[in-house]
């Protein structure tokens, strides 16, 4: 199985819901899919998605297409910063050990 671990960095505190509004619509999306599981937190300008998945397809079809990739593709817009890891595992980690893997992750930077 995939986990993808993502934190995004707002621009601002105000940013926060048009990141709402997009979470709104992907949630939407995520529903209709295979992913097994799911966990979101956040406060202030910063916020953490981990999602779990049967395969590596099944997460890029999620991630390129619908309200993701358009999310995606306004995300510099209201983001500052966002850190992205995909890792194989049989269950989502804690909160402390993603924040370690995010250390690692691809990072973008607006």
């Amino acid at each position: 199985m995939k986990a993808t671990i993502t934190s995004i960095e707002l621009k601002g505190p105000l940013k926060f819901f048009a990141l709402s509004f997009k979470a709104l619509n992907i949630m939407k999306q995520l529903q209709a899919t295979q992913c097994k599981d799911f966990k979101k937190r956040g406060i202030w300008t910063k916020h953490y998605t981990m999602t779990l998945w049967n395969s590596e397809m099944e997460l890029k079809e999620f991630a390129k297409s619908g309200a993701h990739l358009e999310a995606m593709q306004k995300s510099k817009q209201i983001a500052k910063e966002i850190r992205t890891i995909t890792i194989d595992t049989e269950t989502l980690p804690s909160w402390d050990v993603a924040k370690k893997l995010l250390e690692k992750a691809k990072v973008l930077t607006f």
